[in-house]
């Protein structure tokens, strides 16, 4: 597995410093009363209150200001449903770069408006995978800009593991440390941190059961890809990548799934009890601890909160 070499501790070292300009180092949050529920202790790194709102201007900035004059000429490119295209374009503007974003048409709202503010060109696309890399095909054809893609890159990977790194420096150490899982940008990043920095911390992500490839991956051994999924937990679509697939492998212990009900209450107990707004995707690795309470029990978890951005019209519990 040559991926797993890919990224050193070095690396994310690196990362820290190289972003830590232009990210907010997030703060680290516990609710007694969800504590007392659980019969644990967890601790919530809130992400959701990072810049563009979501931990993805982490991997975003550090793969932007990793780039040369001469590499971000023309400037940089992706496809996203939202919060990497988002973080992408705050940080092409922080370089003074263009960022050319392709967004299916039916992306969040809220997410399709934060990219235009941070200055991204938008081109929509029919939402499927096959549209998305061929639209961007084009706009690279049509620009000559750099691609960074959403996960499956080592500098967006370095990025992401500083959210973790941070954790631990903050609250450290941990029994378990949790992240959802969709290409799994942000949980390879976390393994690898905790690898690296956790002192044997034990890795688990959560999934929903309407989007378990990953879950079907790491079991069988083989990739899985993303065939229609159907989840409120917008943010976790997409496949595993041939970088962070095999990095979950060998670093994650165990992938939960939730379903969608969980992923709801899960929710709306922290926006009820923490008083913060998180995103769906950011509840289901809490829904997965409240499924399986068991494992939970008596231990430190340690949960990073994906992001927070919520298409206030379209709360699932109105």
């Amino acid at each position: 597995m040559k991926n797993l070499n890919l990224i050193s501790k070095e690396d994310i070292i690196q990362a820290a410093k190289r972003i830590s300009p232009y990210i907010h180092k997030t703060p680290v949050l516990k609710c007694d009363l969800l504590n007392r529920l659980v019969g644990g202790e967890i601790l919530f790194k809130c992400e959701n209150f990072q810049k563009a709102g979501a931990f993805k201007s982490r991997g975003a900035t550090n793969a932007v200001f990793s780039l040369s004059s001469q590499q971000i000429m023309n400037g940089v490119c992706t496809h996203s449903s939202g919060n990497h295209a988002a973080a992408l374009s705050r940080a092409a503007r922080l370089r003074n770069c263009e960022a050319f974003i392709v967004m299916p048409k039916n992306s969040s709202k809220v997410k399709i408006e934060a990219v235009k503010q941070y200055g991204g060109s938008i081109t929509f696309c029919e939402p499927t995978l096959q549209a998305r890399e061929e639209t961007l095909r084009e706009v690279i054809s049509k620009t000559g800009a750099m691609e960074i893609h959403p996960y499956n890159d080592i500098r967006i990977i370095a990025g992401q593991a500083t959210a973790t790194m941070e954790l631990i420096d903050q609250a450290g150490p941990f029994d378990i440390i949790m992240a959802p899982v969709g290409g799994g940008g942000l949980l390879s990043g976390t393994a690898l941190a905790s690898h690296y920095f956790g002192n044997g911390a034990q890795v688990i992500a959560g999934e929903p059961s309407g989007a378990d490839d990953a879950y079907k991956s790491f079991y069988s051994g083989e990739f899985v890809p993303s065939v229609n999924p159907k989840t409120i937990a917008d943010g976790l679509l997409t496949s595993l990548g041939s970088v962070t697939f095999p990095i979950i492998q060998n670093h994650v212990s165990k992938i939960i799934t939730v379903s969608e009900d969980s992923i709801i209450k899960a929710m709306q107990l922290i926006w009820e009890r923490m008083k913060i707004i998180i995103e769906p995707s950011s509840a289901v690795p809490f829904a997965a601890i409240l499924d399986n309470r068991g494992i939970f029990a008596r231990k430190k978890t340690g949960i990073i909160i994906s992001g927070g951005n919520v298409d206030l019209t379209k709360l699932p519990w109105k």
